[in-house]
């Protein structure tokens, strides 16, 4: 059947004929898609699928697959309403099958729905509809009074669930008394009735309302086993009150499990009263980091004028005052006064930095002493505490590839389990003689309640979520749980040289000219003032101010340096790779002394005209104070260490030698870089490469595990998986040993939510009873249940008191 449909998929970076027809090829060779039309002055394609639930992720990869996009929507939303992992494996399910979703991920942990979309096909609106029909619901409004009523309604709940709970407690125990001391008084069962009514139908009635809208859908989770276990008890128990006589002219007697059905459902809700609780202290990094931002701020109008406002109200360019003591409210850079400020809270680094006039501070972190303004350059969203907060909240919420397997399981559990029950019941009747029927029932309402997978969903995600937020306190910024898992398992790690083994501050420490001419000085400085590079950045700053010249024709040299033209004469600055390219002449005097400078690991530059080269420059960049450390403990974990660098040979040889690298290579380009990866790869190798520039990013992104220094370039940080914001290597170490930490954590989680499962259900349908006569009580199933949860959740917890 073809759908009725047409679907306008928006498409990127389709703008010419040629494009919109290898993208409409595409589109011929998927077979599910019936019309195709791409319009590529609008830059949409217009599908109509044969099948009734088109696939849009293949349709999205394949677009992909050829080079160019589909503009998608990658948000996350709260969601509300779920009890167990099965949940958030349902929620996911039904988000999965909506028509424009290309992929979610559901963490029952901290739970919300990371989910990409796109936007001509389906809204926030559509996919809230589509769980709210099974009986979740997803928070599609962003606003902060949005964010305040979500805030109000978790507390709201949570306020619920402790009343519920403590209610639930006072009501079963005098049920529990009389079922095991007094079932002889007169009138026991009513009273024991009377006493759990209110138990099963107001306390617990999420759990058959829930059961109910699942079982509607065909699915079943958590809340299916509860009301499944404490129904059948409670009905049983209400047969046998009102008709004993049925069971005394078989000769048996009328057995009631009143207590067990209030007191399983007091467990549960207890559990998840501390799993609540527990769970709230997984996120305490984001707690910690969004409490970093003031409320309010001093601007200073011209004329000195002061006055207090929302930090809402503060706008790019305003002066704001910050007094000893206070926190900083935006990113900016200081124009008055000067202070020491603890950027601990940002960067890791225990020590307060001294700013002055033109440093720059950040939103978040702590005026130590003395009273300085500045002026606000980055605001709201765009300030660094703000990315900081959103790339570790999508870390958290993100799946690790241990979650995809345990996800697959919670989602069969549940149905598999009420099958193992009934099978229980029924092999109880067949051959469990005068008793069977009973004991049958027993057996299946224990297996029911011992069943919960909530262990088994909290395990991983727990994990993640403390592994990233310690993460976080420490200076390294995790962006998905792939690389946490990921990093115990490197075994080679490729350093960049310049700002990642070094400062990279260069400064040029040297200098002699051909012939002392001063005005060469000028036109030397004005061709370095057009390149970006560093070392270019070191040279202006050598000369000082001057009145620039003119350039024409300036042209970067990748890998070798720069040409241009001043006053129609053409020159040259870079390596002597140029030198050499250009078969430029150099003096004998020049080469000696810049064969020394190299021997001393400085970088040599050469300026020259098309004849003959006119000057040499050291340039020296400092070896951080961390990385010989840093490195030493690399190789202690069995990690072998590379270096590569565009520098020359000789300096690079001098640098490896000193901080003890012996595998490095020198004057490499930036498509090396990743190439030098994949030959790694190629043996067999699990690679990190850490980077601060743009000519990493090739190489970050082939690696299996790649990590940005913090002080480099944004697009070095937007492709790598990790970012260690104060640049301090030995962080690196620090990673590697909270991965293993994480993983561990998981990994005890898993054995200890699978162990109970597995030695739980077959107890509890009685496998022991043939052999010692034990049966397991529904009611210490129960508190077994909720301990299991709230012991996962505590292990992962331990996670924050490990040092790294």
């Amino acid at each position: 059947m073809e759908t009725k449909d047409i679907f306008e998929i928006p498409l990127s970076g389709v703008h010419s004929e040629h494009c919109a027809l290898l993208v409409d090829k595409t589109f011929a060779q998927n077979t599910d898609i019936s019309t195709h039309k791409v319009d590529f002055n609008n830059e949409r394609a217009l599908l109509n699928f044969k099948s009734l639930t088109p696939d849009f992720t293949k349709v999205v990869k394949d677009i992909r697959s050829i080079g160019y996009d589909v503009l998608t929507v990658k948000k996350s939303f709260p969601v509300l309403g779920m009890s167990c992992a099965s949940c958030a494996s349902s929620s996911q399910s039904i988000l999965e099958t909506q028509p424009g979703v290309i992929s979610v991920a559901v963490n029952y942990a901290n739970t919300t729905a990371q989910i990409e979309y796109i936007p001509t096909i389906t809204n926030p609106k559509k996919l809230k509809a589509s769980l709210q029909s099974i009986g979740y619901d997803l928070m599609v409004d962003e606003s902060e009074e949005a964010k305040d009523t979500l805030e109000e309604i978790h507390k709201k709940n949570y306020t619920i669930l402790r009343n519920k709970t403590i209610a639930a407690i006072v009501l079963s125990l005098p049920i529990v008394v009389i079922g095991m001391f007094f079932m002889d008084i007169p009138y026991a069962n009513y009273i024991m009735w009377a006493l759990s009514t209110p138990v099963i139908g107001y306390i617990g009635s999420s759990f058959f309302i829930n059961a109910w809208k699942q079982a509607k859908h065909r699915s079943a989770n958590m809340d299916t086993l509860v009301a499944l276990s404490t129904g059948v008890a409670y009905f049983f128990s209400v047969f046998n009150t009102l008709f004993p006589e049925y069971w005394h002219q078989k000769g048996l007697h009328a057995h009631v499990y009143f207590e067990a059905a209030s007191v399983v459902i007091a467990f549960i809700l207890l559990g998840k009263l501390l799993e609540e609780k527990a769970k709230g202290n997984t996120s305490s990094a984001i707690k910690k980091l969004i409490g970093l931002q003031p409320k309010t701020v001093t601007v200073v109008h011209q004329g000195g004028h002061q006055v207090e406002t929302p930090i809402a109200n503060v706008k790019i360019g305003d002066v704001l005052l910050v007094k000893p003591g206070e926190k900083i409210a935006v990113d900016g850079k200081l124009v008055y006064g000067n202070s020491f400020v603890d950027e601990s809270m940002i960067s890791g680094e225990p020590i307060p930095i001294e700013k002055n006039i033109n440093d720059s501070v950040l939103a978040g972190t702590i005026n130590q002493k003395g009273s300085f303004q500045f002026v606000a350059e980055k605001v709201g969203g765009d300030t660094m505490l703000a990315h900081i907060i959103k790339m570790v909240q999508d870390a958290q919420g993100s799946k690790a590839p241990v979650q995809k397997l345990v996800d697959k399981i919670a989602g069969v559990f549940v149905p598999i389990v009420i099958v193992i029950a009934i099978l229980s019941l029924i092999v109880w009747v067949l051959f469990g003689g005068e008793n069977g029927f009973t004991q049958g029932m027993l057996a299946m309402v224990t297996v029911l309640v011992i069943a919960c997978p909530c262990a088994l969903g909290l395990a991983t995600p727990t994990a993640i979520m403390v592994g990233v937020g310690k993460g976080a306190e420490a200076g390294i910024l995790i962006k998905d749980a792939e690389s946490l898992e990921t990093a115990r398992k490197i075994n080679a790690i490729i350093l960049d040289k310049t700002g990642t083994i070094t400062e990279g501050k260069p400064a040029v420490t040297d200098v002699i000219w051909l012939n002392e001419n001063a005005d060469k000085i000028n036109v030397f400085a004005s061709i370095e003032k057009q390149s970006e590079h560093p070392l270019a950045e070191a040279v202006v700053n050598y000369f000082g101010e001057m009145s620039y010249l003119k350039v024409d024709n300036f042209e970067s040299i990748t890998g070798s340096g720069a040409k241009a033209v001043v006053d129609n004469t053409s020159y040259f600055i870079g390596n002597m790779k140029l030198i050499d390219a250009q078969k430029i002449n150099i003096h004998t005097n020049l080469r000696n002394k810049s064969n020394l400078w190299l021997k001393e690991a400085k970088t040599v530059i050469y300026f020259a005209n098309t004849t003959e080269v006119l000057a040499v420059l050291a340039i020296s960049d400092k070896i951080k104070t961390t990385s010989i450390d840093a490195i030493k403990q690399l190789k202690t974990l069995g990690i072998e260490v590379y270096m590569l660098t565009g520098d020359n040979t000789f300096t690079a040889e001098a640098i490896a030698k000193q901080v003890g690298i012996s595998q490095f290579k020198a004057e490499v380009l930036p498509s090396d870089k990743a190439n030098f990866v994949k030959e790694l790869q190629a043996q067999g190798k699990v690679v990190a490469m850490v980077g601060d520039g743009i000519n990493d990013s090739n190489a970050l992104a082939q690696a299996n595990v790649s990590i940005a220094m913090g002080k480099g370039s944004d697009i070095a940080m937007d492709v790598a998986k990790m970012t260690i914001i104060s640049s301090d290597l030995s962080k690196i170490p620090q990673a590697i040993k909270l991965s293993t930490y994480t993983v561990n954590a998981i990994r005890q989680n898993l054995f200890w939510a699978f162990i109970y499962n597995i030695i739980g259900i077959p107890l509890a349908a009685g496998i022991l009873y043939p052999f010692t006569g034990f049966l397991l009580n529904p009611m210490i199933a129960g508190a077994a249940m909720a301990l299991s949860s709230v012991s996962v959740v505590s292990n992962s917890l331990r996670l924050k008191f490990k040092s790294i």
